[in-house]
């Protein structure tokens, strides 16, 4: 089967569309599918060496958003022959903006079904973007009418399926959760990215994601500033990079928290990543933001438990107490769950292993079901 996937971020640059695309890409290919990629250029480093193929096409930055670039990739007459030699038989669009309105094109033209998946939470993006609400819904309405053009729509999650109906979206939806990389507990990771880091003895709190505050990063910050006022032991740990993460390391100042505080920024290495992963005590991810949380599978993976706010989109597989730590979106309730896990360091050690047995989803199995749905939507294609 020939498969594309669309999508306005990919590697260089780590955000977690961008990394879904890529294990994606990956898993399919491991199956035996022909895949193909279709993203912006990007400047941040070698994009090649993947089991699949990259079709890029020029683009510019963003000029508020630099992290992330756009272009008009029927303008690239380089791209343009490229897609001209590949036949789709299906076309999985992640995003509905350049590359999703792309892939509609293209799907239109060729006759070939498209799927459109939906992954953020774009109303809080572009309000926080223009601050204003009508800009803001102008938007939503814009992007619920390119799900209604789509094939068929997937989320990431029931909460995900949820926001989408609440933006306007009346059509059936499928909900595909995102995988897990094929990772497991390994010793010597965690001693290398216990030396790399310069980890102390201390538990470790860890953070991984976007250095931005719509993640919910104030909570984390006030929380353990909480903890610390308690007399906890601890040692907090940010590892990512974003638009905010000098701000927030001027607000950990604030909170006194500097001498409690590594910021790891970007990790490419991804022994080092896991084995981080591995050696935190407990990942703190209070995100009211993500529509998936694929940092709490990751760290699922490698038996490591997390405290999520309850009702967010990260909390769906989590029973507290059992694979993970629920709170209520206040500091004072983040606070007690993360003084819960750190002062039974045996019982949080157990609901690390037990999330691995009941959060933990590989990619591949998600390819799997990701193929039986494209067919099916194939079949339904040709014989309407």
């Amino acid at each position: 089967m020939k498969i594309g996937q669309f999508s306005d971020t990919f590697l260089p640059i780590v955000d977690g569309v961008g990394r879904v695309v890529y294990n994606y890409a990956a898993a399919l290919s491991r199956r035996g599918e022909e895949c193909y990629v279709v993203a912006p250029m990007a400047d941040g480093g070698y994009r090649g060496g993947y089991p699949f193929e990259l079709v890029d096409f020029i683009s510019m930055e963003l000029p508020r958003q630099k992290q992330y670039s756009t272009g008009i990739p029927q303008l690239d007459p380089h791209y343009d022959a490229r897609m001209r030699c590949i036949d789709l038989d299906v076309i999985h669009a992640h995003s509905p903006f350049v590359s999703g309105l792309e892939a509609q094109r293209l799907g239109r033209r060729r006759n070939v079904p498209v799927i459109g998946m939906f992954h953020s939470r774009y109303y809080d993006d572009f309000y926080q973007l223009t601050r204003a609400e009508m800009l803001a819904n102008l938007a939503v309405a814009t992007i619920v009418n390119f799900y209604l053009r789509c094939d068929e729509v997937w989320t990431v999650s029931q909460s995900s399926a949820e926001t989408l109906f609440d933006y306007g979206y009346n059509g059936e939806i499928v909900v595909m959760p995102n995988g897990t990389p094929d990772v497991s507990p390994d010793e010597v990771n965690c001693a290398a990215a216990r030396a790399h880091f310069h980890l102390p003895e201390a538990p470790i709190l860890l953070y991984c994601g976007q250095m931005n505050w719509k993640k919910n990063i104030l909570r984390i910050l006030e929380s353990c500033a909480c903890l610390k006022q308690k007399g906890e032991s601890f040692s907090l740990v940010f590892a990512g990079q974003g638009p905010d993460a000098h701000a927030i390391q001027q607000k950990a100042a604030e909170f006194n928290l500097a001498e409690r505080t590594i910021y790891t920024g970007h990790i490419t290495d991804e022994t080092l990543l896991y084995g981080l992963f591995q050696c935190a005590d407990l990942f703190v991810f209070p995100s009211l933001y993500d529509t998936s949380g694929m940092v709490v599978r990751e760290a699922a993976a490698m038996e490591t438990p997390s405290v999520v706010v309850r009702g967010s989109a990260t909390a769906e597989p989590i029973l507290d107490g059992q694979n993970g730590l629920l709170c209520e979106d206040t500091t004072e309730s983040l606070c007690a769950a993360i003084q819960r896990a750190l002062s039974d360091p045996e019982a949080t050690r157990q609901i690390g292993k037990n999330a691995r047995k009941t959060i933990y989803v590989s990619w591949d199995d998600i390819a799997a079901h990701a193929v039986e749905r494209y067919e099916l939507l194939i079949d339904r294609f040709k014989n309407r």
